[in-house]
């Protein structure tokens, strides 16, 4: 990594965090926004909401197909192999079955999964419950392990950042909440952690200046996250290629949740652990 200078010693800690904080208040309201409007801070797909799913063998447009359902609560056209991937909310008995038969008539090798509102409300009280758990679980074991306040803050304070900006960026851009892209959140809680405990680490436990600590960390550390991206990176242009939706959805969460991951670690945790050494904590 040494084309990338890391030397953060002419910049005080308030002026460090001044650019997170700013993107994390902005995710806060694009949260907050998209709460009002559905229900959830990121907008639930079928696997949550509840809805139809059907994939068809079709060379028809995405206008053809939207004028041919014209009358049916479709929210979503995606592309397969050889095909397109249609996604339709809630529906009642009655036009569900009037949907399955127009399907079934038009599109005979038509693939029709469904999920009911019941069932995605459940899953999705159950995703909301892992991802609670797992970063209380990772801020109990962090405070455990440091014993120390200050910096086991900074550690769970860059974790929530990462999981705030990502799920606003993920609304943004369209991604929705499904059973795939909340394991890429939980997936993004333990790799947060990785790199904030490196840095904690070299910070707290190694003797120097500062600033050559931060620099021995900053390079180990974006080694470590460069790999990572590589590997979601080549995940999701193989997906994109293979029209593979769901995996291009979980490689697209993990790359925007590392770019987090970096502003969140080398600037708002540094800003609060170099502010918490020149006060005379740490060694």
């Amino acid at each position: 990594m040494g084309l990338f200078k890391y030397n953060i010693e002419k910049y005080t800690p308030q002026q460090l965090m001044v650019i997170p904080l700013v993107l994390f208040v902005m995710s806060l309201m694009v949260l907050a926004f998209n709460m009002a409007a559905t229900g959830m801070p990121v907008k639930p797909g079928i696997d949550f909401s509840g809805g139809t799913a059907v994939t068809i063998i079709t060379f028809d447009s995405r206008e053809q197909l939207q004028t041919t359902f014209s009358g049916y609560p479709l929210t979503e056209i995606g592309d397969v192999n050889n095909g397109k991937f249609l996604k339709f909310g809630t529906m009642d008995d009655k036009q569900y079955q009037s949907l399955t038969q127009l399907i079934n008539q038009k599109y005979p090798d038509a693939k029709i999964d469904q999920i009911g509102e019941s069932f995605g409300k459940s899953l999705q009280y159950q995703a909301a419950l892992a991802l609670v758990f797992s970063f209380v679980g990772m801020a109990i074991v962090i405070f455990l392990s440091f014993r120390t306040f200050v910096p086991s803050v900074a550690v769970v304070l860059s974790a929530l950042a990462d999981m705030v900006m990502t799920a606003a960026v993920m609304n943004v851009v369209g991604i929705t909440l499904s059973l795939g892209t909340t394991a890429a959140l939980l997936m993004l809680i333990g790799y947060s952690v990785d790199s904030d405990i490196l840095l904690t680490n070299r910070v707290l436990k190694r003797q120097g200046k500062l600033n050559d600590k931060l620099m021995g960390a900053f390079h180990t550390g974006m080694i470590m996250t460069s790999t990572t991206l590589a590997a979601a990176a080549a995940l999701f242009i193989v997906s994109w290629f293979g029209s593979v939706q769901i995996l291009m959805e979980i490689s697209a969460v993990l790359l925007i949740g590392l770019v987090a991951d970096i502003i969140n670690t080398w600037l708002t945790n540094v800003g609060i652990l170099k502010w918490y050494v020149l006060k005379g904590g740490g060694k």
